[in-house]
């Protein structure tokens, strides 16, 4: 019995999830040993092969000089703070944890898009949206639990992530996909370079091969992600980026030792519920731009290169 369109994209979205939770825990494994940021440089500094490959796709001539220099920049410093903010908080705290914070960028998105992309919000989304944050301070619980850094990393990074998102929305095709994708690696480079000198740890050459597997890892499930969105329909395809939480409960419990905690579990359980929610009411064609929709739900790591911007580059055969 052949597969529909629609359980294609699932199974493809959800292979996807598999390689981004497994690209996060090998993140979290190394961050045991070494500063997150080193992690970062070695593995964006891997990822550059991979994204050259990728890049001699592009068919529009040109150089890395911006056509909308102070938006690119934007974007860029979003992008950085996204990938340190991920990196650490993965490297910091329980999985469950970072995956259920990480998972407001849909509903940052629908608040971003008001001012920067002129979307108008109804009163159910805004319900939704409140609903959702409301599941953050469940999951960060004040004064039930002491806040690390890597709480402040993770949302720090949700909102950053968020807002290139929008802005990649905004900018639209007016901007070269190779502009879009080097600037943030560059920028991620020459900021995760500078902060090798306040704490690096010799590597071993085991550890620096697995910077390379983070590298291939996100690569590979951003190509996986736009199959999976040219095969289904966005509305069954985005929720199946909350499949995260089953990869991160399973590896935390396995590897780590994590179990999920009760107030995690509700928390994550209200922010998922509100991010599907938004991205059922913008596939009932609500909203004329539907930003949490079309710009992929992963959160932004250089590493793991937004696939909207990949999607452009990536040959689409029928």
């Amino acid at each position: 019995m052949a597969l529909t369109g629609n359980v294609k994209g699932a199974l493809l979205q959800l292979a996807g999830m598999g390689l981004y939770a497994t690209h996060d825990v090998i993140i979290k494994a190394l961050g045991e040993t070494y500063p997150a940021l080193q992690i970062l440089f070695f593995a964006s500094l891997l990822s550059f092969p991979l994204v050259v490959v990728v890049l001699m796709r592009d068919p529009q001539p040109g150089t890395l000089r911006p056509s909308n220099f102070g938006w690119v920049i934007l974007r860029t410093v979003c992008a950085v703070i996204a990938g340190m903010g991920g990196f650490y908080a993965f490297s910091t705290l329980p999985l469950a944890q970072v995956y259920a914070i990480l998972f407001t960028t849909p509903l940052l998105i629908t608040i971003l898009s008001i001012p920067l992309l002129g979307e108008k919000v109804g009163l159910h989304r805004w319900a939704a949206v409140i609903v959702g944050l409301s599941g953050v301070l469940i999951v960060l619980r004040p004064g039930g639990q002491e806040l690390q850094p890597g709480h402040l990393a993770a949302m720090a990074g949700a909102v950053a992530s968020a807002m290139a998102a929008v802005i990649i929305r905004r900018l639209g095709r007016r901007e070269r996909p190779m502009v879009l994708l080097m600037w943030p690696m560059l920028g991620n480079f020459l900021a995760t370079g500078a902060a090798l000198s306040l704490a690096y740890e010799p590597m071993a050459l085991a550890d620096l091969a697995l910077t390379g597997v983070i590298a291939t890892l996100g690569l590979g499930g951003a190509v996986l992600v736009i199959q999976a969105y040219r095969t289904g329909e966005a509305a069954i395809v985005a929720p199946m980026q909350y499949s995260q939480i089953l990869w991160a409960m399973a590896y935390g419990w396995f590897l780590f030792g994590e179990a999920l905690d009760l107030p995690t579990a509700i928390g994550a359980g209200i922010i998922i519920g509100s991010g599907i929610y938004i991205v059922w009411r913008e596939s009932r064609g609500v909203s004329a731009n539907r930003p949490a929709t079309t710009a992929r739900l992963r959160a932004e790591t250089v590493t793991a290169p937004k696939s909207a911007v990949l999607q452009r580059l990536w040959p689409h055969r029928r």
